[in-house]
């Protein structure tokens, strides 16, 4: 029996259990780096530390069992908060909706409800393509 042959009949279990956990850490870490990245890009103008803190969060929580737990609670306590999330976690993720749902989101706690443009621009479009295909 040669050498390959003696390593290809050893079972592969261990093999594969402390590959898991190298990938586990290896998503931790990087979660933690991204996480750091956004607080250090936070500062600067516009919104670039939020969606890079929420990518390193969701790194973190693919990872971690603790992290998952208290995502649950989150769940439980604000499910609509942790609903955009949620949906962003998917295998096939729908960025722009979700998006445009925080945007609206947004919108809503900012602006007062006479000043709101973005609500007043999407009846207007609304309308018009009611009239175009009566």
């Amino acid at each position: 029996m040669t050498s390959l042959s003696v390593l290809l009949a050893q079972p592969s279990k261990p093999r594969s259990r402390t590959l898991r956990l190298v990938k586990r850490w290896a998503l931790m870490i990087g979660g933690l780096l991204v996480v750091l990245l956004g607080i250090l890009i936070a500062p600067l103008p516009g919104p670039g530390g939020i969606p890079v803190i929420a990518v390193g969060l969701m790194l973190i929580l693919k990872s971690s069992f603790w992290a998952k737990r208290q995502f649950i609670r989150a769940q439980y306590a604000r499910p609509k908060w942790v609903y955009p999330f949620r949906r962003l976690m998917r295998k096939k993720p729908e960025f722009a909706p979700v998006f445009w749902q925080q945007a609206l989101r947004a919108e809503k706690v900012v602006t007062k409800r006479s000043g709101r443009r973005l609500s007043r621009g999407r009846k207007q479009v609304r309308r018009y393509f009611r009239k175009l295909f009566r």
